[in-house]
């Protein structure tokens, strides 16, 4: 192999070395199924993913709501709640009737 290949296959081994070491790092998402969270290999109920499935058993009746609005207003929660009193999926993804409004 000549010297000046040699160096151009150098540079250019150089410059996708650069770029895979500047790429950013893959963004991290949390795995959700049925309201429970993938973590270390084992399903487990997190409040995260419970009021992500509890916004999505509201899409499917046809409310408009996201997993975000019903983390972050409690209120959000408790109409969703109410609209979905007949579900029996939701039961135990929302607080019981007794202790709202109670300290």
């Amino acid at each position: 192999m000549s010297k000046v290949a040699f160096v151009a296959l150098s540079a250019l081994g150089l410059a996708l070395a650069a770029t895979a070491a500047t790429a950013p790092p893959a963004a991290a998402k949390i795995a959700c199924k049925d309201g429970f969270q993938l973590s270390g290999g084992n399903w487990i109920s997190t409040p995260y993913c419970n009021d992500e499935y509890l916004a999505q058993i509201a899409r499917k009746h046809g409310a408009k709501v996201s997993g975000n609005e019903v983390r972050s207003n409690p209120n959000t929660k408790y109409e969703v709640c109410r609209f979905l009193s007949g579900s029996p999926a939701a039961r135990d993804y929302c607080p019981d009737e007794g202790g709202r409004g109670r300290r």
